[in-house]
Parts: C-alpha cells; structure tokens; sequence
C-alpha cells in the first residue's frame, strides 16, 4: 500500500548545509539554497564555452511532499506507465513487475529472456508506446549472458498477457557487439523517437582494452543507436562510412540517461571517470569524443589518454560535472503539476543522491538545482500522466516514489 511520509533530513544532507548561498528571488524574499558548486573539482580543466559546467543554482522555494508508492523492490532500474496507472518495473536481478495504482506489486511476470544479473548488468529499462492498450506490447533492455562467458547489451520485445502474468511472442531484436566479459557499462536507455524508431544507449564495457571501440564505428560499444522496433537499423540513419547501420552517434561512455526534449531531439546524460559526467544532444553521425577527449581523471588518478578536453571532429558537452553526480534517468518536465518546472529536464542522481533539475535555454543549461539530497540513490524519473514526478531508489529495498509539491 502507498504511504506518506515528510521527508526526514539525514546526516549526509545535514552535512550538505555546512556551505549555503543566499539567493534573492523576484519577489524580494531571500532563500537559503544549498550550493553544491563549492565542492572543488577534481581537475584544473576550462570549461569550452561560458556555462558548460557549474550553472547557477536555482532559488526555488518548492518543498515536495513524498509519497511511497510501493516498497521492497531490490534495486528498481526502469519504469513505464500503463493506461491504468499502473507502473511496470524491473528490478536489477531480472524481475519485471507490474505495480498497481493501489500500491499492489505484482508477482514477476513470466517468460522473460535470461539475465546477466552481476555488478551493473540486470535487466535495466522498459518502454511501450502510446498504442499500448491495443498492442501489450513491450520493449525492455538488459545484460544478456552470451557463450564463452561472454555478455552483452540486448533489447527484446513482447506481448504483456491480458492478466499481466506473462510476457508471450518474445523476440530479442537488438544484440550488442562484439560480447565482452564485463560487469560494468552496459548502458542502457530506450526513448521512441516521434518517427517511430527506437533509441539504444550502450556503454563502453568499462574494462581498458574494450575502451576504444567507443571510437570503433564498426561495434555497439559506447553508442547511441536508432533501430526498428521490430528489429534492424532504423529508416533515417547517418550513412557513415564502414560504421554500423544501427549506429546515431559514438564516442560516448556509459549512457544511463536518455529522453526526447520539448525540442524532439533526443538528450542524453552519460557517465565520466573522476568528474566529466556529461549531458549530450546527439546528433546524427557526430562523435562525442570519449575516451580522446574527457573532463574527467582515472579513478585511480592521471588523465585520461592525452589529458585532452577539445579535439577537432570531436563535439563538446552542452553540459558537464566535476565532482560527478552519477546519473540514471531522465525526462523532461511537461505536467502542469509543477508549474515552474515546465521543460525543465530532471535527473537522478546517484552518487550525488539528489533529484537534479536543469534549466535550459537554446540548448545551454542555464541553472541547475537539487533536491532531497542524501535521501537516497535515485536510479530512474518518470513523469505520470497526472504531473506528478515518480522516482525510482537504487537499493535492496527499493521503492517507486510519487512526488508532488507540500501545502503548508
């Protein structure tokens, strides 16, 4: 059953109050924000352009009421809407469930695909379209275990039974390659685009010998892909020469974030090492840059290759952070519920444990603000049909999370 519970302030967002700004609104009220661009970053590198990193933090006086939906999922990676309200969901170690308007969660639906459930592979998004009440159909990612005790990004399809018990005509459409033994970096995002097509993010498999096939046009490591819902490359994509033809943009390093904007473009949000979390508008054919050029450090400490930030041929970040934020999930704000939000894109955030909302303005980001910081790893956003903002928690005991704003 659903609960709701004020939200309890815990030592880590406590903590977050040692530093604080005093913004002016408008109005000519002062407000106490957290200003989370006092943290130093890891590197001494110069932003390309004026706003690229560490945007102004927004006053915004919204308190939001937060209300627990269902709990005990283990560690929820990707939600759809149903018509009925209702949620589907997955869980990591290859469960998907359906989570009813009540609260109710479902037994996991059968006849799902295997599962590389280790590290970060799972089963990881799920989409429908707009025609789902006279299609059941779905479209969901995940780690797929393949021979040699290799693994790798796939996509499969399927059709939701009446009762909802069980996945039938199952049809794997979409198989990253090459297959590489990993545990780390498998992507992985779906967005329809408003052509119909099915937009892929995959990961560069983390380890250092799969790192520059981000730069290889000829696998699916470290891409954005476009493909048919029904499988293959879709209509419409660049023609790059000796490149795969599922293939939209490369370069990139783990994309756990994408949407299509007010704008219908596709935005993505996508991991660094040691800062240079990056926020990307695609575009077709184009490289964005990963591993040649970065804003980020190995973990272990040095540059990564070169130590560059700008190459030719090599597109910048609209948007990037230093320290990291670790994003999982994006959409665009576009209900009515939260008026002053309205298409603002909202992230979550889970090293930074924070809701993470960006202003934008001809495709730069004009100001950034945080919330329910320390709460809790947030792994996936989701507007309902209703307005309000739904949250998924990364954790054994997860939880799908409504929020709306308090009335005092």
């Amino acid at each position: 059953m659903s609960s709701t519970r004020p939200f309890i302030l815990r030592r880590p967002f406590l903590l977050a109050f040692s530093t604080a700004i005093a913004v002016v609104l408008a109005s000519g009220a002062v407000v106490w924000t957290r200003d989370f661009n006092s943290a130093g970053p890891n590197t001494d590198y110069r932003p390309a352009f004026e706003g690229q990193t560490r945007a102004p933090v927004i006053a915004d006086e919204i308190k939001l009421d937060r209300t627990v939906i269902a709990s005990g999922l283990e560690n929820p990676w990707g939600m759809a809407e149903l018509p009925d309200a209702s949620w589907l969901v997955t869980e990591k170690p290859g469960r998907l469930r359906i989570v009813g308007s009540d609260g109710g969660v479902s037994d996991p639906v059968a006849g799902l695909p295997e599962v590389f459930s280790s590290g970060q592979g799972g089963l990881l998004d799920v989409v429908v379209r707009s025609n789902f009440s006279e299609t059941r159909r779905v479209w969901w990612s995940y780690a797929e275990p393949r021979a040699d005790g290799l693994n790798g990004t796939s996509v499969a399809t399927g059709t939701l039974s009446p009762d909802g018990r069980e996945m039938t005509d199952v049809r794997v459409i979409f198989r990253q390659e090459p297959g590489w033994r990993s545990e780390a970096h498998f992507g992985s995002r779906l967005a329809f685009d408003d052509q119909g097509a099915l937009f892929v993010t995959t990961g560069d498999r983390s380890v250092t010998d799969a790192r520059p096939l981000a730069q290889d046009i000829g696998t699916h490591i470290g891409k954005v892909l476009r493909i048919d819902p029904e499988g293959g490359p879709a209509a419409g994509n660049p023609d790059i020469e000796g490149g795969r033809p599922e293939i939209w943009s490369y370069g990139h390093r783990n994309l756990q974030s994408a949407a299509i904007g007010p704008d219908g473009a596709l935005w993505t949000v996508e991991h660094g090492p040691r800062g240079g979390d990056e926020l990307n508008r695609p575009e077709a054919g184009k490289n964005y840059g990963w591993p040649v050029i970065n804003y980020g450090l190995e973990y272990r400490g040095g540059p990564i290759g070169e130590g560059l930030t700008q190459k030719e041929g090599m597109e910048q970040p609209i948007y990037y952070w230093d320290p990291v934020i670790a994003p999982s999930g994006l959409v665009f704000y576009d209900g009515d519920v939260f008026p002053s939000w309205k298409d603002s894109a909202l992230i979550g955030a889970l090293r930074g444990q924070a809701l993470v909302r960006l202003t934008l303005e001809n495709n730069r980001v004009t100001g950034e603000a945080r919330y329910l910081e320390g709460y809790a790893r947030i792994r996936d956003v989701a507007v309902a049909k209703d307005g309000a903002v739904m949250i998924l928690t990364d954790e054994t005991n997860g939880e799908l999370i409504r929020l709306t704003p308090a009335h005092d």
